[in-house]
């Protein structure tokens, strides 16, 4: 059997998100998701931290590295680092509108050039032997999206560039918020499926608004005759992560079942457990879990369990199995409420 690849389903980067804690406890819930992580300035990977910045555990894999930066040499060896610290991928960032990342010249204003983009991922490519993939916009401000999106495409695809993945939004660079530019202006889910109908032998994913896994399977069938290789979620996975429990056995094919919260959280805690005895604070680990119970009997004590205890000094496992108790009481009391019914 062919396997499927893992660009069909991944989870997007999101700036102070999808920190390594977040990677971890979305690993938990499917084994075959793409995770990437915040986007890096190739700078900071070569001159900061990088155990910080950069650090990760084994458990994550597959993971990508996401750089932003517009300096060649120093994309290069970003990558190098990035490559040596054990990233299964390399990751360009072409489609941030954030202020600070416009004033150093990368994110999505680098739509505006995309011979430099070409150069960019020519020098990653040049520097490891790991898929180098761009993550762009349709456009920004005042540009035609038929036009830009393929020019930022086709430039990267000439040095060798096989994947993108496209965030079917243009960005305006002024006088929109980064928070804004998430709804303003429309999708254009076609001009991506455009893209791939023209450019087949490229790998195309999506992104941008995709809510649930319905509209990310509506997204890979070939209702106009078009397939795309796969679709990126970002705040669904990150606010309901348990549809992530869905994702092997829907977009993979993979036939083991679902993976329901609990098991998740079974999965999480010996990666808490580890990290408590390394002195990371038990906050910083369960504050991506806020919406792993959403829609089901005691989410609220969940959350205010996670939220109101976690943060106190010394806080551990129990908090969480305090949590977890809170939810299965819960569900228990609707159980009886329905039999006495």
């Amino acid at each position: 059997m062919t396997p499927v690849p893992a660009h069909r389903l991944s989870v997007a980067p999101m700036m102070d998100w999808t920190d390594r804690h977040c990677r971890a406890f979305h690993r938990a819930l499917s084994r075959r998701a793409l995770l990437y992580t915040e986007m890096v300035t190739a700078p900071a990977v070569i001159h900061g931290d990088r155990e910080r910045l950069l650090g990760f555990d084994a458990v994550e894999h597959p993971v990508a590295l996401q750089l932003g930066g517009s300096d060649p040499d120093q994309l290069a060896e970003a990558a190098r680092i990035g490559a040596a610290m054990g990233y299964d991928e390399i990751n360009l960032n072409v489609g941030c509108p954030s202020d600070r990342v416009q004033s150093g010249r990368f994110g999505a204003c680098l739509m505006k050039e995309p011979e430099l983009v070409a150069d960019c991922m020519a020098a990653i490519r040049g520097a490891v032997d790991l898929p180098a993939t761009v993550k762009c916009r349709i456009g920004v401000d005042d540009q035609d999206p038929a036009v830009s999106l393929f020019a930022t495409v086709d430039a990267s695809a000439a040095v060798g560039v096989t994947t993108f993945i496209v965030h079917a939004r243009k960005a305006w660079l002024s006088g929109l918020s980064p928070k804004e530019n998430r709804d303003v202006p429309p999708l254009d889910y076609a001009l991506v499926r455009r893209l791939k109908a023209e450019r087949p032998h490229l790998t195309i994913c999506i992104n941008g608004g995709i809510a649930s896994l319905d509209a990310a399977e509506a997204h890979l069938d070939s209702t106009d005759g078009v397939v795309l290789d796969g679709v990126m979620l970002g705040r669904a996975a990150y606010h309901e992560p348990a549809l992530l429990g869905q994702v092997d056995r829907r977009l993979f094919g993979e036939g083991d079942g679902d993976v329901d919260p609990f098991t998740a959280i079974d999965r999480y805690k010996p990666y808490l457990a580890a990290r408590l005895a390394e002195g990371w604070g038990l906050h910083a680990m369960t504050r991506h879990m806020l919406g792993l119970m959403h829609g089901r009997p005691g989410a609220r004590a969940f959350r205010r369990i996670l939220t109101v205890e976690a943060i106190r000094p010394g806080a551990g496992l129990e908090v969480v199995d305090r949590a977890v108790e809170a939810v299965r009481e819960a569900g228990a009391r609707r159980e009886r409420m329905g039999e006495a019914a």
